[in-house]
């Protein structure tokens, strides 16, 4: 809870601590919040190579690896505690071939350009100390026409708005796709431009 605190008083970029994970994946916030329905909003069709950014203990990771019948998963997060609680979580589920990199996205991505189909990020581009930088290095890694998927919800204290969302991305190379939600949740597609 100490780590929650301190999020709370130090506003600003900060990861979500991993001490707390444990509030982000339990029972009562999987029947709210229905992660499959969520990732159904990226429009996977299976094949797709997929990172996932930010995926803290892993509560959207599993339902998108189900979804990759032929595609695959990579995970990318500032602290490799949080890539461990997920690792454990699709190992549970019987998922294995995935990939693990902890890094400050701030700093780029470690990947090869146009390496993957789809990057998505739920609850986490509000964290990032250097949002434009973030989204020029996806706009790098991601294939031309590939999409970046923002899943923002309430009561995030570092959502952004989709219009927020829009005048950071469609700077950087993206067009602003689809958002769909309400007041308490949104998904918002954008396409990578060549």
């Amino acid at each position: 809870m100490d780590a929650l605190l301190h999020k709370r008083r130090h506003k600003g970029a900060a990861p979500y601590p991993h001490q707390a994970a444990f509030l982000l994946n339990n029972p009562v916030r999987r029947a709210l919040s229905n992660p499959a329905r969520k990732v159904d909003g990226i429009g996977l069709t299976g094949s797709e190579h997929v990172l996932e950014v930010g995926p803290g203990p892993g509560f959207y990771s599993v339902q998108i690896a189900r979804r990759l019948t032929y595609g695959r998963l990579d995970l990318f997060d500032l602290q490799p505690e949080m890539l461990d609680k997920a690792r454990r979580q699709l190992e549970l589920a019987g998922f294995h071939d995935v990939g693990f990199t902890t890094g400050e996205a701030s700093d780029g991505f470690p990947y090869p350009e146009n390496t993957f189909d789809v990057a998505f990020l739920a609850a986490v581009i509000g964290e990032v100390p250097d949002k434009s930088a973030c989204i020029r290095s996806l706009g790098r890694v991601l294939k031309p026409g590939g999409y970046l998927v923002f899943a923002e919800a309430f009561p995030d204290p570092d959502r952004m708005s989709v219009q927020e969302l829009r005048d950071l991305v469609e700077s950087e190379n993206f067009e602003f796709v689809l958002s769909t939600g309400n007041r308490w949740h949104d998904i918002v597609r954008f396409r990578r431009t060549a």
